[in-house]
């Protein structure tokens, strides 16, 4: 554990935060506050992107495969743990890492529909590696090749397995007591029956079930904070204190410095909304579409919904009860929250759980596929799946706090080289966004 933290500290350290952030700051500048003033566009491409050209999902599909991924436990206990270290401020730091996340997710985007191509069974394969190897050039094929390595290894032993599904067995065995080896098995089986159709499969279930968690889930936080009105003033008042004064301690909570919000907000908003980390592009690349910058605008909406509106609940709900003071951790945080407010509120939570959980499994275990396709060929995404469905199985039975810092870190490694191809074709991003809005114009005046 040592170690681990040792390692989780050089990663996120300062470098990295300031890349994460910069990048987006860099591409908000480039672009003219594009997620300002094309998110009503966005939000209208959700449903009404015409689906034409190559790809193998539609662009809300392809949405649905990234929420999927991202709206998961981060938003629910990624947010507790956040609030947790840094107090209620690091939901600020949380919100201005996300502002500039949706320019950074926009242009991811771009590049993954601009630079994709075709694997050797016809499906569509694209994302960072290969923006990086046909936008950089071959000369960068290593960084390529680490980013693929680095995405393998989140999807096996970072976000997309461990702390999934140990959230879903603490969620279960804490609400309804059911034992840890029939949930993994029960989730092992079901992933199983899933995975093993790839993104078509994925996108089905995902396009079904991501917009009805995620209505289920806003309504129970919304009647929360109606409960708790009277305290949403004074939760907004803690938020922006806390950011730049820190947060006294109170209760079971140790106090925090504005470094601890800042780290906590950053990272745990990255782990959450995944902008800068390079996954998302992974599925915007099988999207039906010709234009990257529409795809582009339609893959922004992710940020938006996950750490604008979703993240954002989760944490007013957990200051407005008061139970970021108390000795709660993790998911027994927020469940705390919906049962100050909500009869049976750990239950419908453990259900949202559940199902952000499984959904978020779905999603890393294509981008995983796609990763491991780009080092070794079709021919190993069998043995992957395998490898993917066993470790399911087995993570129910790992340390949480040993679960976190490893997600953190190979998160970390993963963002990495796909910042530094952001920031190198960020000119072809601009480019790509002038010829989509002179299409759209030209449109208007025909």
């Amino acid at each position: 554990m040592h170690v681990l933290e040792l390692v989780n500290e050089w990663v996120w350290g300062a470098p990295l935060l300031i890349l994460l952030v910069g990048t987006g700051i860099w591409l908000t500048c480039l672009l003219g506050l594009l997620q300002v003033i094309r998110l009503p566009l966005a939000l209208r491409l959700i449903f009404k992107a015409k689906n034409e050209g190559d790809g193998d999902v539609s662009s809300f599909g392809a949405l649905a495969t990234a929420l999927a991924a991202t709206v998961g436990t981060g938003n629910i206990v990624g947010v507790a743990t956040a609030i947790q270290i840094g107090g209620p401020g690091a939901l600020l730091w949380m919100w201005i890492a996300a502002f500039f996340g949706m320019a950074t997710k926009y242009a991811e985007g771009v590049l993954a529909v601009k630079f994709r191509t075709m694997d050797d069974k016809g499906q569509v394969s694209g994302g960072p590696m290969y923006y990086i190897e046909r936008g950089l050039g071959s000369k960068f094929k290593p960084l390529a090749i680490f980013f693929a390595i680095s995405g393998v290894l989140v999807a096996l032993f970072g976000i997309g397995t461990f702390p999934q599904v140990n959230a879903i067995v603490s969620s279960t065995q804490s609400s309804w007591g059911v034992p840890a080896i029939a949930t993994a098995g029960i989730m092992t089986v079901v992933t199983a029956l899933v995975t093993l159709g790839g993104i078509k499969s994925i996108s089905q279930v995902s396009t079904k079930v991501v917009p009805v968690m995620a209505i289920i889930y806003i309504v129970a936080s919304l009647v929360v904070l109606i409960t708790f009105a009277e305290q949403i003033p004074h939760a907004v008042a803690l938020v922006f204190e806390g950011a730049f004064n820190g947060a006294a301690a109170g209760g079971g909570f140790l106090g925090a410095t504005v470094m601890m919000a800042i780290r906590g907000g950053v990272a745990r908003g990255v782990f959450s909304n995944e902008s800068g980390l390079g996954s998302a592009p992974i599925a915007a690349a099988a999207a039906k579409t010709k234009w990257p910058a529409e795809q582009g605008l339609v893959s922004m909406t992710g940020t938006f919904f996950d750490t604008i509106i979703i993240c954002t609940l989760t944490g007013l709900t957990l200051i407005v009860t008061g139970v970021w003071q108390g000795a709660e951790r993790g998911a027994m945080m927020t469940q705390a929250a919906f049962d100050a407010a909500i009869p049976y509120g750990s239950i419908i939570l453990t259900i949202c759980l559940m199902l952000f959980a499984f959904t978020t499994i779905l999603g890393w275990n294509y981008y995983g596929e796609r990763c491991i396709t780009y080092l070794f060929g079709v021919k190993s995404i069998l043995p992957y799946r395998i490898v993917f469905i066993l470790l399911i199985a087995f993570g129910a039975f790992i340390k949480l706090e040993a679960i976190w810092l490893l997600a953190d870190i190979v998160n970390g490694l993963m963002a990495l080289p796909n910042l530094i191809a952001l920031l190198g074709l960020s000119g072809v991003v601009v480019a790509e966004t002038r010829r989509y809005l002179l299409h759209m114009k030209s449109q208007k005046l025909g």
